[in-house]
């Protein structure tokens, strides 16, 4: 059974590329501008970039997460993957876009995207350059999850790096920001 795991798309180039352990180091300080990037965007096909969402909603989230494979989920990330899924509705009528952000390659991710019928836009970045860029971190064979909450400026208010007390930031929690920024806006 495990051999089976392992050989049927753990052990991969990517996997030994991320398999020792880098702390997150990001230290873009809240209120920073967010670095930009460009990955594939696998329901539709096209290269987009955070700033292409900014035009539609005041808000973008990118929610960096772990997959190994099509086949393997991360423990710790599935379920906040499936949370951030079933609000999704909820969060775009609040003026968030969601962008689930995946190291695996976009064969794999469009299984991905129809296994867990996916709501919200699924990046690959299986160079994991943009993983890198924002300093998540690294371990056992993917990148770290982590969550950025960009405004309509392109700033950073709001970064949740993994801790295996809390590895990925609660969809409360992430609420409570963009609730904090909004009432700020209208005392302003």
């Amino acid at each position: 059974m495990l051999s089976s795991i392992l050989l049927d798309g753990l052990l991969h180039r990517r996997f030994w590329q991320n398999f020792l352990p880098i702390p997150a180091t990001n230290q873009l300080p809240i209120g920073s501008a967010a670095p930009p990037f460009e990955l594939l965007n696998v329901a539709i096909g096209q290269k987009v970039s955070w700033t292409h969402y900014l035009n539609h909603h005041p808000w973008v989230l990118l929610a960096f997460t772990r997959i190994f494979s099509e086949k393997q989920y991360c423990p710790l990330c599935y379920p906040h993957i499936m949370e951030l899924n079933a609000a999704y509705e909820e969060l775009q009528q609040r003026g968030i876009e969601v962008l689930l952000i995946t190291s695996t390659d976009p064969s794999q991710s469009q299984v991905v995207l129809q296994e867990l019928q996916l709501k919200m836009p699924l990046l690959s970045d299986s160079t994991c350059r943009t993983f890198r860029r924002y300093q998540v971190g690294q371990a056992l064979g993917a990148p770290l999850p982590a969550q950025f909450l960009i405004d309509r400026t392109g700033r950073i208010q709001f970064r949740h790096l993994f801790s295996f007390i809390e590895p990925n930031a609660s969809l409360d929690r992430l609420l409570a920001v963009v609730d904090q920024q909004e009432v700020g806006k209208k005392i302003a």
